[in-house]
């Protein structure tokens, strides 16, 4: 497995990415593609096409939903014990000054840079971009969701 860094830590689904939509988009296609040819039918492709659009977006979200919020919750609490065993400290009060989007960026940091980025996220509200990109040894994710 390749080593993660900034440019290849996106992760994929397959079924989900590249099988379950490409043909949930080709059956969206086709629906508007029948629809313009049998305008007898406009009600029925109408109705297939609400059914297809309702169906990915439905299938994305409680996809996204159930996952992430399990995610976010233990990313939390991953960053949480790491910043206590390296510095003692809670993080508990620093949270307050940092986004979500903040924390989920640190948690790519090793153990050496992790606290020092903390302090410079909250001086100079970097974005998660920018701690991300200011990661120098990325420590991977590979579980996640």
């Amino acid at each position: 497995m390749a080593r993660q860094n900034f440019q290849n830590h996106t992760r994929y689904y397959t079924p989900h990415h590249f099988i379950f939509y490409p043909l949930l988009l080709i059956a969206l296609f086709t629906s508007v593609v029948a629809y313009s040819h049998h305008p007898e039918q406009r009600e029925l492709w109408i109705a297939i096409i609400v059914i297809f659009i309702f169906v990915g977006w439905s299938s994305f979200m409680m996809r996204q939903h159930y996952a992430l919020g399990n995610q976010d919750r233990i990313v939390r609490l991953e960053l949480r014990f790491r910043y206590y065993v390296i510095t003692g400290k809670r993080l508990e009060p620093l949270e307050s000054n940092l986004s979500f989007k903040q924390l989920t960026a640190l948690r790519f940091a090793s153990d050496e840079e992790l606290a020092a980025l903390v302090e410079r996220a909250l001086k100079e509200n970097l974005s998660a971009r920018q701690i991300k990109n200011l990661i120098v040894h990325w420590l991977p994710d590979h579980m996640r969701v």
